[in-house]
Formats: C-alpha cells, structure tokens, sequence
C-alpha cells in the first residue's frame, strides 16, 4: 500500500527548504539573537523556514509530549520530517519492525498535521535486504511518507528502487562533497534530497554552482506541483543557513517555488 501522510491540501509551496537540525550552539549570536532561551529556538527557526528535519528520534525517541510541545511552538504551515529511530535501522537492521514503528508513530503522531516524511537512513555496511525493507514499508505505510537513504551501493538496482516505487516510498537522494552520490531518480510523487557537506568556502559550504546544479536537478525529476524535501545537513560554520537561502535563489530563478528562508543578515558565516 502506498505510503500516505497528512492531508496539506492547498498549504505551502512545492519546494520545501530547511535544516537538518535548528538547536546548534554555534548558531547562537549569529542565526538565533543573544539572550534568546533555548526553549524559543524553535519558534525563532520556524518563523524563518517551513520545515525542520529532525535528527532527535534518531539518537533516542522524544516523549509524545516533545513532539507535542514542537507542533506547539510552530506555525500553522510548518512541517517536520522524523528520521527515524536508529534501534531499527542500526541495531536491529530493519529485523521485526512492528513494535519500534508502532512505538515511534504512537509519539511522532503528536505533531499532527506538521509531520512531515519519516526519514530512514541506513547505515553505510547494511547490504540490500529487499526483504527486510519491504516489512519496514509495510509497517510504516500509509500512516507516512517514507524516504529511504541508502548508503550502502547494493541497494542501487532496479528491484529495489521498484520497491521503493510499489510503497510510493521517495528515494532520498545525497549529495557528499558537492556530488550526488546516489541515483538521480524519482520512485514516487514527491521527492527528499539530503545536502550533507560541500567544498566551498568555508569547510563544509557548497559553491553558488553546485547548489544552481541541484536546482536544476530538482526542476527535471519534479513537476511544478509536486512537493519536493531538501535538507542542508552542513551545519558546522552555519553553512547550512546561509546555502538553504542560496539554494531558495537558485530555484527562484529558474521559476520554482521555494518555501521561505531567513534574510541576507540572518545567514551570515562564522
């Protein structure tokens, strides 16, 4: 069955942009104004970007009060992706899924209709296992959009990536050193792409060229009404920051739709 989500009929546009990650100490007195509590970097983020992804459930799974709390502190459009928890995909290698999906959708549903896709990154020495796969997208299907990042290049084949089309499940695409490292190819209706780390300047940012080159990447795969995720996971030195409001230009310019982005003076590097 296909995976689903939250009806958003008629909210935002088709290009959402945001961070992986908002609560980064060395964004302070910079992104995040001096003096503000930790507790509103959330709200102060939000106000900027439409959407987060979220790395916590990854580590260790928030109460549903937390997810709660963030729906919260949000606007009405905001919406939130959820990588999903490593016990299942590090520990327990996708194995009997039921009872780790049961429990992070029991606690990230607090979010509501700001739940975003739900994010699953395996890990780098995971070898295909199509079958494994298919009982965590039955799991998770249809209560979310799921994307898949694989890290591992057994999984690139053509049954896996039908896999990945038969749960309308997106094939997260990534980008290590300013270079797709993963196929350029869409398995279902709306796509999630993860920018992990450039060679710009500095350390960890990604040039004017490459980001244009994503956008145009971007513009082939989808069509203008289709939702597309990108996460800039370039923290270090707020190159996330300022290459997700690079990016919005790039895709302004060539007539996509990009979500909002901070100001020009918001974004500034270390």
């Amino acid at each position: 069955m296909p995976c689903g989500g939250r009806d958003r009929t008629g909210v935002g546009m088709p290009i959402n942009i945001g961070t992986s990650g908002w609560h980064y100490e060395h964004w302070d007195r910079g992104f995040y104004p001096a003096g503000l509590p930790r507790r509103r970097w959330l709200e102060h983020y939000a106000a900027r970007f439409r959407t987060v992804e979220s790395n916590a459930a990854f580590y260790r799974l928030p109460a549903r009060d937390t997810f709660a709390s963030w729906a919260s502190q949000t606007p009405e459009d905001f919406v939130m992706a959820v990588k999903m928890s490593r016990y299942l995909t590090h520990i327990r290698r996708l194995r009997e899924p039921a009872e780790p999906v049961q429990r992070f959708l029991e606690r990230a549903d607090a979010l509501g209709a700001k739940l975003g896709p739900v994010l699953l990154q395996l890990p780098p020495t995971l070898q295909a296992d199509p079958g494994a796969l298919r009982d965590v997208l039955e799991a998770l299907c249809p209560a979310v959009r799921v994307a898949v990042e694989f890290r591992h290049p057994s999984w690139f084949t053509d049954g896996c990536l039908a896999l990945l089309e038969e749960h309308g499940a997106a094939l997260c695409l990534a980008d290590r050193g300013s270079r797709p490292v993963t196929p350029l190819e869409r398995t279902t209706g709306w796509g999630y792409v993860r920018l992990h780390f450039g060679t710009g300047n500095p350390e960890s940012c990604y040039g004017r060229a490459a980001l244009a080159s994503w956008s145009e990447r971007v513009a082939g795969l989808w069509g203008p009404e289709e939702e597309v995720f990108v996460y800039f996971n370039n923290d270090t030195n707020r190159c996330a920051l300022r290459d997700a409001r690079t990016f919005h230009l790039a895709c302004a310019r060539i007539g996509l739709h990009p979500t909002r982005v901070p100001a020009a003076r918001e974004v500034r590097l270390r």
